[in-house]
């Protein structure tokens, strides 16, 4: 009966010795306070502490955490937006004891320092400067917290502002004034195009006149010089000058009439057909040639 009593009495002390061992975690602290006072912090592994005395009051995660806050604030031109701010976060490994016992709710107090700087930094701002400088907004966030949380064992790794949400109707006013001015810009491409085209257009009409003009001046010239040496053969030949004209102009009669004949569409004007049809037109038109330069002489005469 002895031995077994003193197996009885045996157990509840290994019981004990066992409980004042524990194991923590990795990245993770514990804190063991002794008689309701901070008797130390524990690291990773296999821990001891004194039965009965010391107790774990508690585990603190060293691992980085993040926080989302949603704040809703006005810029500097009267427009309400809300802005998602991501802040990642983690406790120093040698200060745990601020983190645990200086903070009752540190995301409490961590949301109310996103808040304070925020709605200091964003009502300075104008909505499009907001979307465009969001990274200074996540900076001035990280910067000023950061040196907030220092005293209460926290570092701040990082702050993002992931998300920036205007009012529905100021949404879809920016969306139509982005539509009207790409409407502005695809106009202003389209009116440039269409001036271009005009004045490409203008300047291939330009050449091509030109080199029409070009052309019948060379037609001519080329057709004087046929005249001109048509004369000097048939002179050779004994012909006068007025019957080679009239010679050459009933050949140009009949190449006229052969042109005239090839298309269909064409009016045909016949001249009297005599054999002094040729010399008699050709006289009509020294004639009024003629006249027509008296004609000048005498006017110019008169104006003198």
């Amino acid at each position: 009966m002895s031995e077994i009593s003193s197996y009885i009495w045996a157990i509840p002390i290994i019981f004990i010795i066992l409980s004042g061992l524990f194991i923590v975690k990795q990245q993770t602290s514990v804190v063991v306070e002794r008689f309701g006072k901070l008797q130390s912090t524990r690291q990773a592994g296999l821990n001891i502490k004194i039965p009965l005395v010391d107790r774990i009051a508690g585990r603190i995660s060293l691992k980085i955490q993040q926080l989302d806050v949603i704040v809703e604030t006005k810029t500097k031109d009267d427009v309400f937006v809300h802005l998602k701010i991501s802040v990642q976060f983690l406790i120093r490994r040698d200060h745990v004891e601020d983190a645990f016992y200086k903070l009752q709710n540190p995301h409490e107090q961590i949301t109310a320092f996103i808040f304070d700087v925020v709605r200091a930094e964003v009502p300075k701002m104008v909505l499009d400067d907001v979307f465009e400088k969001k990274e200074e907004i996540a900076l001035a966030i990280q910067r000023d917290l950061k040196q907030a949380m220092l005293d209460y064992g926290y570092d701040i790794v990082k702050a993002l502002v992931t998300d920036i949400d205007p009012d529905e109707n100021v949404k879809i006013a920016m969306n139509r004034i982005n539509a009207a001015e790409r409407e502005k810009v695809a106009a202003q491409h389209e009116g440039d195009a269409q001036r271009i085209l005009i004045v490409e257009r203008a300047k291939a009409e330009a050449e091509s006149k030109r080199l029409q003009g070009q052309g019948i001046a060379d037609q001519r010239r080329e057709i004087a010089r046929g005249l001109e040496e048509s004369m000097v053969i048939l002179n050779r030949a004994g012909i006068n000058s007025q019957e080679a004209s009239a010679l050459i102009i009933v050949t140009q009669h009949y190449d006229t009439l052969q042109s005239i004949g090839s298309k269909s569409d064409s009016n045909l004007i016949l001249l009297p057909n005599n054999p002094n049809a040729a010399s008699n037109m050709l006289t009509d038109v020294v004639t009024g040639m003629v006249a027509a330069n008296k004609m000048n002489l005498s006017s110019g005469k008169k104006k003198g």
